[in-house]
């Protein structure tokens, strides 16, 4: 599946396409250079699943976590930017995060891929000659 933003007044409506195609699947490993939009966009899904709290990323603390007001449902966002080490990701018990049903957005999963779920969904996001339009491929 391929959903093009045009612009960033068209994020919300890519959202709403991206997450009624997003299944029973819950993690979600978003690939794509620095710059791409991958935060910009996992805040507009959280945005459409319902987060009214400020999502932020989250380059320092590696791991965020969110609630959808109405429905309770559990949001991790991991930037994985900063990891070194395959063992700072075991300290930090991802398994815990990633095989607890709760959705899963994950910025540089590359880093990781080792310890990736095999059932992951990967997203790319590229930005397009056309200045500021995206392309995410599912």
């Amino acid at each position: 599946m391929e959903i093009t933003i045009n612009s960033l007044d068209d994020i919300q409506q890519a959202a709403k396409e991206f997450v009624a195609a997003m299944g029973e699947n819950s993690v979600f490993a978003f690939y794509g250079k620095m710059g791409a939009g991958k935060t910009t966009f996992i805040k507009a899904l959280c945005q459409e699943l319902g987060v009214t709290d400020e999502i932020t990323s989250p380059t320092f603390s590696i791991v965020n976590e969110y609630r959808a007001d109405e429905s309770g449902e559990l949001i991790y966002h991991f930037d994985f930017y900063r990891i070194k080490t395959l063992e700072e990701v075991y300290d930090m018990g991802y398994e815990d995060y990633f095989y607890s049903g709760a959705i899963c957005f994950i910025e540089w999963p590359e880093l990781i891929e080792d310890v990736l779920p095999g059932d992951a969904v990967t997203v790319k996001i590229e930005e397009l000659p056309e200045g500021g339009q995206r392309k995410i491929t599912i």
